[in-house]
């Protein structure tokens, strides 16, 4: 028998797809759902190992893991869902997941359990139960749990649920093994959970919207009506969206805004909360008489740590001396890797250069194949130590369960630029390299905070910008280097807050993403963990942005070496002519000369080309440029210079990353424009007001 797939549009262009499954499937689908932080990550490696690949959920930027194994001759598809609290399809991660279950049907759903924080966690699991997805609930952490005290009975939890409960630790490939078992003979035959209790009065308009739904609309059969009713009682926008696709929809309609201002008047509460506090009425109710705890249990290791960690006094100073530490030992090992990284290219450049030569090559041979392939390349791969580093170090501060209370501490400061605790992480990396910072923010939960979080990073300076920070400072500011860099620094953090007043207000207006979330206990992480952490969020980079990165690249090389014969990156080049063309327009910032201009747009390659630049058009060594451009520049176009670096656009690498984390050239496009912007803005009042009081 052919499966037969029902396509349903709504009016918000989302789709649900109902799908009849033959009875014979050659392989089993299994999806993994559950909270963040509760050992998801953990079991889908401890089922796929290196079977996994990783990409990103159609049209979306949040990761979409998916792996295959073979269990007692049976072929297992493991798709990773994505952590949400609940299923009510406001954020991305609950859209996914929901419209996941609708479309793609899998065999089994499994979802990940915190034994130690178990009514949390059943609240997605009530919310499954109403998609009558065929659902196992596999406890985890449960030795942690027992240890807090907390004994939970499986059993009774089961016959209540009505679906199969198995406790599990998800390192553990023994617990994995019993729990493939399960689910193998679950996809066999599906359960049919026990119905949800809502109360008299909400059942009792359930019932009633169902009905009438059943009795004025014709549902293809795989659509359930109760869950129709419930989603729509609830204003869901996307399953009002599919009813408005049927006959005699209005007339349903008319009568659900009836009943919502019914309950909402008898309840004295909106109609999201209502529903709410009746599922927790229910888990409340199931946790009773499952779970019993021993209150005389002592305090936790975890609760004895976090009195320190998230302390309101010692929290933050804490964590700054713990990024201190991770960026010191990421960019120290990272160090030697990327010095024989930048010396193999100079020695591969050389080497190639010389073989060309001494074979007659054309000039622009030469210079292609050394500066723009092996140089493009060797600028995608000069990252790679540091990002890796850096991955690493995030992999173990999130899998130890640290980061959760970074985010915690932090979440106060944040909310006054319209983002939460969670936006500060990536903000922090971006001192150290703006591309892994704005790849970090696909930890964050909403769009909106992904997005603004993304537009204010490029003010972090990152540490490509030092060394022309301190190439000017030496040469202009040599007694106060240090509080001149220090002050570039805080004007990069004011640029980042104010834009982020300013979209909170503007582009983002009206959008507030709460920070919900849970401190996980601390864990031991896993070496494998880590390293596959490292190991994907690594290799995204270099297949994302190394292709974008090399095409710029080698659009600039042809700047630079266009009309023939020219030298590169001379006055008389494509991108020398920019030079003068756009020298004008840093004028009134004090540095109007093509020179500078050019090395203005060669940082847009990486901002440490700026000082290489700088020796190419004046034909001086790093040994002499600092005397040469002291007579170019003064001490306030020099300052005023620093400020521009600092807050212009971003390098090529940024602007690649940005694309497509943002999946669009809209934002990018956009970065550039504004970043720049603010640039000229910010050392035209540092150049002019320093006249206006008597600097030069």
């Amino acid at each position: 028998m052919i499966p037969m797939d029902l396509k349903i549009k709504s009016s918000n262009n989302q789709r649900f797809f109902v799908s009849q499954k033959s009875s014979v499937s050659k392989t089993i689908k299994i999806a993994l759902a559950g909270n963040p932080n509760v050992g998801k990550s953990t079991l889908f490696n401890t089922l796929t190992g290196t079977r996994q690949h990783v990409g990103n959920w159609p049209g979306k930027t949040i990761e979409k893991k998916h792996g295959c194994l073979k269990y007692k001759n049976k072929s297992i598809d493991i798709v990773d869902l994505p952590g949400t609290y609940s299923l009510t399809a406001y954020s991305e991660e609950e859209i996914i997941t929901r419209n996941f279950i609708i479309e793609e049907k899998p065999d089994v759903i499994i979802h990940i359990v915190d034994a130690a924080n178990i009514e949390r966690n059943l609240y997605l699991a009530v919310q499954l139960i109403e998609l009558r997805a065929n659902l196992i609930l596999a406890l985890n952490f449960t030795a942690y749990a027992e240890k807090k005290g907390i004994k939970i009975h499986e059993k009774k939890i089961s016959r209540l649920l009505g679906v199969p409960v198995v406790k599990i630790e998800a390192n553990s490939k023994k617990d994995v093994d019993e729990l493939l078992g399960l689910a193998v003979a679950a996809s066999k035959k599906c359960t049919e959970p026990k119905k949800i209790r809502y109360g008299k009065e909400i059942q009792h308009h359930v019932s009633e919207i169902e009905n009438l739904i059943i009795n004025q609309i014709k549902l293809p059969s795989h659509l359930d009506s109760k869950w129709m009713a419930i989603k729509l009682l609830e204003h869901d926008d996307e399953v009002i969206g599919v009813l408005k696709s049927f006959k005699n929809s209005c007339q349903v309609l008319e009568e659900i805004a009836k009943v919502r201002r019914h309950l909402e008047a008898i309840y004295r509460e909106d109609i999201d909360t209502i529903f709410a506090e009746a599922r927790y009425a229910h888990i409340e109710g199931l946790v009773r008489e499952s779970v019993t705890t021993d209150l005389q249990k002592n305090i936790s290791l975890s609760d004895k740590i976090d009195s320190i960690v998230t302390h309101q006094i010692i929290g933050v100073p804490f964590f700054f001396l713990i990024m201190w530490l991770i960026f010191q030992v990421s960019f120290t090992l990272s160090q030697p890797l990327t010095w024989l990284i930048d010396h193999f290219f100079v020695f591969l450049r050389d080497k190639i250069i010389l073989y060309l030569t001494s074979v007659s090559a054309p000039n622009w041979t030469i210079s292609f194949i050394g500066d723009a392939v092996i140089g493009g390349v060797g600028s995608v791969l000069l990252f790679i130590p540091n990002i890796f580093m850096l991955f690493l170090a995030i992999a173990l501060l999130e899998d130890t369960g640290y980061l959760a209370r970074v985010a915690f501490i932090m979440d106060r400061l944040m909310h006054k630029i319209g983002l939460h605790g969670k936006s500060f992480i990536p903000l922090l990396l971006g001192f150290g390299c703006n591309v892994p910072a704005i790849m970090a923010t696909r930890s964050l939960d909403s769009k909106k905070d992904r997005l603004l979080t993304i537009l204010i990073n490029p003010f972090m300076s990152c540490s490509a910008r030092l060394p022309v920070y301190v190439l000017f400072a030496s040469a202009f500011f040599p007694k106060d280097q240090g509080a001149v860099i220090f002050i570039i620094y805080l004007i990069g953090i004011a640029a980042a807050i104010a834009s982020g007043l300013i979209f909170n207000r503007t582009l983002f207006k009206g959008l507030s993403s709460p920070l919900v979330m849970e401190l996980p206990p601390y864990r031991i992480p896993t070496i494998t963990g880590l390293v596959i952490h490292m190991w994907e969020r690594g290799v995204s980079f270099i297949q994302k942005a190394g292709t974008v990165i090399f095409l710029l690249v080698v659009s600039t090389w042809l700047l630079g070496n266009l009309p023939f014969g020219v030298d590169y990156a001379s006055q008389e080049s494509l991108i020398g002519r920019a030079g003068m063309f756009i020298a004008p327009f840093f004028k009134p910032l004090g540095f109007g000369t093509w020179q500078a201009s050019v090395a203005l747009i060669q940082g847009f390659i990486a901002k440490e080309v700026i000082i290489g630049t700088f020796g190419a058009v004046y034909g001086v060594g790093s040994e002499g440029l600092a005397s040469v451009l002291q007579n170019v520049f003064t001490p306030l176009s020099a300052f005023s210079f620093m400020v521009f670096v600092l807050l212009y656009v971003p390098c090529i690498a940024t602007v690649a990353v940005i694309k497509k984390e943002t999946n669009s050239w809209k934002w990018p496009l956009f970065t550039v424009l504004y970043t720049t912007l603010i640039a000229w803005l910010a050392s035209l009042i540092v150049y002019q007001g320093g006249l206006l009081l008597g600097f030069i």
